[in-house]
Parts: structure tokens; sequence; C-alpha cells
């Protein structure tokens, strides 16, 4: 038997694309999950590009969030080097953001989903995750590995929990200590 994991690993696979994920979502708006309306409730604009962005503000979000300690300048270079970005904007602040990594047929990994405290609960990020998933459309699986916790968050939004996902961290301590990888 299976132990029960700490962190979650999942995957989006491809059982829905185009009008079936657009009915998914859809289906998901009827329930409540999120806010078609998002944008006129809290005067948010959205951005995919990376002008005009600023890099402190968007490490103060992580680290608000909270999300973990990027610094500025790595922000920039995984931004940078994404294939797709998000941005959320309330008035001239980022109050949300999030990128996706992709081969562009194959393996679409979405990461670093994080929306500022007084956003969070407001379907911001369902937003945010629902944006990035639809750009990486017609990919064979999105991936994503979620903060221990958040994983019903994701499974509302159509993603599976994989049961062999594995990892290599640059410092495995930490890793083990937040719930990301069991230790050996």
């Amino acid at each position: 038997m299976l132990e029960p994991a700490k962190s979650a690993f999942f995957m989006l696979v491809p059982l829905m694309w185009g009008d079936e994920l657009n009915a998914h979502f859809a289906g998901n708006l009827a329930q409540g999950w999120f806010s078609s309306s998002v944008e006129a409730c809290l005067e948010i604009t959205w951005s995919n590009t990376l002008d005009d962005i600023d890099w402190s503000e968007l490490e103060a979000l992580y680290r608000a969030a909270p999300l973990g300690n990027k610094n500025a300048i790595d922000l920039k270079t995984v931004f940078t080097n994404s294939r797709f970005c998000c941005f959320a904007l309330a008035g001239d602040r980022i109050a949300g953001a999030g990128r996706v990594l992709a081969d562009g047929v194959d393996c679409a990994y979405l990461c670093d989903v994080a929306v500022l405290p007084q956003f969070q609960g407001t379907g911001l990020g369902k937003e945010i995750v629902h944006r990035l998933v639809t750009s990486a459309q017609g990919h064979k699986k999105i991936i994503l590995y979620a903060v221990p916790g958040k994983e019903p968050f994701y499974r509302k939004l159509g993603f599976r929990r994989m049961l062999t996902a594995m990892a290599i961290f640059e410092s495995a301590g930490p890793a083990v200590e937040r719930g990301y990888v069991e230790d050996v």
C-alpha cells in the first residue's frame, strides 16, 4: 500500500482540450470556483508580457504570498525563459502572477503561481491558472507541484495527483522539511 504523499505533484492529463476544456472551466465558473468578472470586482487588468514588470515588486509578491524568497534577478531570468506568463495587475501593482515552461508539444510545467494575501480567496489565483492552462493547450500533459495543503485547490481545476513523480532538489534538507519530498 502506498503511503500518502506529504507534497503533491499534479498533472492535467489531456482528457479535455479546446471546447471540452472551455466547458470544464465554464462549469467551474457556474459552480462559483472563480469569477469571470474578477477584473470588474477587483479592477484587475491582465498582461502576458514582461514589459514594464517591476522585478523588485514581483520579488515582494512571492515573499508576501508566501511562496519563498525569490530574488528579482532570478525572477527576471525565470520569467524571461518561460514560454507563457500571466500577470494580474491591480492598478499599478502586481496582484498575482504565474508562468509556464513548455516544449511546445509534449509537456508544459505550470509554476510560480502566487497571489498577494489581500487578493487570495477572490478567484484571482484560479483565473491565473485558467489563463495559463489555456495558453498551454495542445501539450499532451500539463504538470505542477503544489505547496503542501494546496492540493484541493488544483484538484478543483482538473489536476490529478501523479503517483510516480520524482525530484532532485538543490537543497534536499529544506525540501524534506517543507513536505515536498520524503526523506531517503
